[in-house]
């Protein structure tokens, strides 16, 4: 015990931060204060808007000319029904949580059925094309869903010719697929981007474990099942954590671009709320306490799904 005492001593005491050791790492340093400057420039010191939501902001006076109200706006928020919000929450919160579902499960799906795919030659073209999506502009993935889903697009030509529709349907006048078009969306842009961290975490799989279970004499989805998905059940763990923590930011561009008067109660999101409010109806108050409801919530999602991993003695943040 006392030997293993003295050989931690001993590391820390090679791990000392001398001038000579600071000077030889000089450079990585200066990145590290870069990094650490930008995030509380941009991340920290805009907090400090916070504090519109708890006075009634004018621009004119600024933060501390104008007077203070207290918790007004979220009373007002959270009771006046004219304004919509808990509506706008639900519509976020069921987008979100139909992309986190939609998207994880195609992502590693996808991800497996990429590892299954052996010769270099075809595996590399798919895996080079299905990132390239993620790369598009939103403006560009509607204009493709506008054009592929229209009364003349090729998604009614077909539902025409294989007789499942007798005349085309308009599929952005219909609330009841709204939430389905931007789940779609949200998938054929980011699953191939998405693949890759899974794709990662499968090639650091040990080889052996394979090998042995073919000697076993088991076939490929065994393989699947008892190697690759427990083996990328850590990472998937992580990125659930951290993706419930995004459930609110389920979209702004594709939900304002394909949103119009038809589907509007199902289209706006917080984020098209704050838009409205904070800006185009000058209560930046209003929407800045929307904002500091939905990051609250976001928190609060992100604890309680680590204690739940932590109670099941999963992989977990913190």
């Amino acid at each position: 015990m006392a030997k293993s005492a003295a050989s931690v001593n001993a590391m820390r005491r090679d791990h000392k931060f001398t001038w000579k050791e600071i000077k030889r790492q000089k450079v990585l340093l200066i990145i590290a204060l870069a990094v650490f400057i930008y995030g509380i420039v941009f991340y920290y010191l805009p907090l400090f808007g916070w504090a519109m939501a708890f006075i009634q902001y004018k621009p004119k006076g600024g933060i501390f000319g104008s007077a203070f109200i207290g918790f007004d706006k979220f009373k007002f928020l959270f009771t006046n029904e004219s304004i919509g919000f808990w509506r706008v929450m639900r519509n976020t919160f069921c987008m979100g949580a139909l992309n986190l579902i939609t998207s994880t499960f195609m992502a590693v799906l996808f991800a497996i059925l990429l590892n299954e795919i052996k010769p270099k030659i075809i595996k590399k073209p798919i895996q080079t094309i299905s990132y390239l999506p993620h790369f598009l502009s939103w403006i560009v993935v509607v204009g493709i869903l506008h054009s592929a889903l229209s009364s003349t697009g090729i998604v009614n030509e077909l539902l025409m010719k294989f007789g499942i529709v007798d005349q085309a349907i308009n599929f952005f006048a219909f609330p009841e697929y709204f939430w389905a078009i931007v789940a779609f969306a949200n998938v054929w842009k980011e699953t191939g981007w998405n693949a890759i961290i899974y794709l990662s975490s499968i090639t650091s799989i040990d080889p052996t474990l394979y090998e042995a279970a073919s000697i076993d004499g088991a076939g490929r989805w065994a393989k699947i099942k008892y190697i690759t998905l427990p083996g990328i059940k850590p990472t998937f763990m992580i990125l659930l954590l951290i993706n419930v923590g995004n459930i609110l930011n389920a979209g702004f561009e594709v939900q304002y671009l394909l949103g119009n008067g038809l589907v509007k109660k199902v289209s706006e999101t917080i984020d098209i709320f704050v838009l409205k409010w904070g800006i185009s109806q000058n209560d930046f108050s209003l929407g800045t306490a929307a904002g500091i409801f939905k990051s609250a919530i976001s928190i609060l999602l992100i604890v309680l799904c680590n204690a739940w991993a932590k109670h099941a003695g999963e992989e977990r943040l913190f």
